[in-house]
């Protein structure tokens, strides 16, 4: 719900700003801006919103936080009117158009002749039209500086002139609306409010995209994707958990084939007397190795899966800790009162607009302690063999198929797990050519392997010593790796 014409006079009515200086200018979000004024003794921090259904200018009770990052239109004010002086400010008419004078002076070098001092005054427009609204700073003629919303339908882009009517008649050229001013209720245990106090209370509590009730919902919608995504995650981590935890049975074996060097396999398995678990068993044997070599794949099979059981159980505590903490945090979002601080830790957590710095180019994900990178373009295949990858990394594509690179950083003495080259082979396919076909052949090699084609397109590489790898893409497998790509770049 916007302010309506009467609303707004009623708010201007009580503000005494006119002389006051602009000693701050933040803006909380993309689509409102905090002028923190001082003047006559007072300070104020008047927001100016064009936020959907939610357009109104009124006097916060708190300065708001501060922003962590700059944002374009805000570093523009901040440039061209911080220190200047409110002249006036005015709504023109009915239109819900407010028209801010603002009067700047600074001295200037004038080489020889010293320093002079200048003033330029500078119009600062806010259109309170919800689903139109914008706010715009404009030279004293109405030549556009920038506009919070940079609009080429409405011809509101730097150096076009504003039009204050938008087109629209003039208000003796059209129906009178009979517009009255609402009863907001007064803030709790606060009687005797002024008008501008119960309006920044009321869209504190319910009014709008900064609305506490409207980012709290969104808080909650995040927290539920977040909680879902990671609790699937965990899950397949203490299934996987579960299987590595019977490497003793490995271990085992190993010892029952030591034990009885003396037998012959039938085939492919050996029967033996299993003294750790009771009874006999048939240990599957390749017939193709010794006894003693056998058992030497036995007890290197328990060794990786403790390994890798150690590794799981690290993963689970990682994501159990991300879990808690998105918790948390959304239980410190719930105790706060001001909605300014609620968008503050939303924008901290990532807004739909904001894009976190990435460590690699393309995508990136980390499983079982191990690094995977995916280069969807040529560009980023490229510049992830120039900068990111060494000679010990592996490196993936599919075979007869164009698509992306994949990479797997190495880890000091440690072999790659099959596991994990199945997770890179899933990702080579899927983002290829080769994708319809649910299953390819991938090569693989290490990339001190590969040597640039002489003349060819960026990124072109001729493998050496590679290997044949054929992977079928398995739904379950491709949805993890998915997953935990949104959990690092979302």
């Amino acid at each position: 719900m916007s302010l309506n014409w009467k609303e707004i006079d009623l708010v201007l009515s009580e503000l005494d700003i006119e002389g006051s200086q602009i000693q701050r200018i933040e803006q909380p979000s993309y689509d409102s801006i905090v002028l923190g004024l001082y003047g006559h003794g007072v300070e104020t921090e008047l927001l100016i919103s064009v936020a959907q259904g939610a357009c109104r200018i009124h006097r916060l009770e708190r300065r708001p936080p501060k922003n962590e990052r700059p944002l374009r239109f805000m570093e523009c004010l901040r440039s061209r009117i911080r220190g200047g002086h409110i002249v006036s400010i005015e709504q023109l008419g009915d239109d819900r158009i407010l028209r801010i004078d603002i009067s700047v002076s600074r001295r200037e070098d004038e080489g020889a002749a010293g320093s002079v001092q200048r003033t330029q005054v500078y119009r600062l427009y806010a259109r309170l039209w919800s689903g139109a609204g914008n706010i715009l700073l404009c030279e004293e003629d109405d030549t556009i500086i920038d506009a919070i919303a940079r609009r080429p339908a409405k011809d509101e882009l730097s150096g076009r002139r504003f039009d204050p009517t938008g087109g629209r008649k003039s208000a003796g050229d059209r129906p009178a609306k009979v517009f009255e001013v609402r009863d907001f209720p007064e803030p709790e245990g606060r009687a005797g409010a002024s008008f501008n106090e119960k309006v920044a209370a009321w869209y504190a509590e319910r009014g709008g995209e900064l609305s506490r009730d409207k980012l709290l919902e969104t808080a909650r919608e995040r927290f539920a994707k977040r909680k879902a995504l990671l609790e699937t995650r965990i899950a397949a981590l203490e299934s996987q958990a579960r299987s590595f935890r019977d490497s003793e049975r490995n271990r085992e074996l190993g010892d029952l084939i030591m034990a009885n060097l003396g037998l012959h396999p039938d085939g492919r398995h050996l029967s033996v007397e299993d003294f750790f678990r009771g009874g006999s068993v048939l240990v599957e044997v390749d017939p193709a190795l010794s006894l003693p070599a056998n058992a030497a794949r036995y007890y290197e099979r328990a060794k990786k899966e403790a390994s890798g059981l150690s590794e799981v159980e690290q993963e689970i505590i990682r994501w159990r800790g991300e879990l808690a903490a998105e918790s948390t945090e959304l239980a410190r979002l719930e105790g706060l009162s001001d909605p300014l601080l609620i968008a503050r830790g939303l924008e901290k957590g990532g807004t739909a607009r904001e894009s976190r710095e990435r460590r690699y180019p393309g995508l990136s994900l980390e499983r079982l302690g191990w690094t995977i990178l995916v280069g969807r373009s040529a560009k980023e295949n490229d510049e992830l063999l120039r900068r990111n990858v060494r000679g010990s990394d592996l490196w993936l594509h599919a075979r007869d198929w164009a698509g992306s690179y994949v990479f797997i950083k190495s880890r000091r003495d440690k072999s790659v797990p099959l596991e994990i080259l199945i997770d890179a082979g899933t990702l080579a396919l899927y983002y290829s050519k080769g994708r319809e076909a649910g299953e390819g052949d991938l090569y693989y090699t290490f990339v001190k392997y590969l040597r640039r084609a002489k003349d060819g397109p960026k990124g072109l590489v001729i493998p050496t010593q590679e290997k044949n790898l054929h992977v079928k893409i398995d739904e379950t497998r491709l949805r993890e790796l998915r997953a935990l790509i949104g959990a690092e770049q979302d």
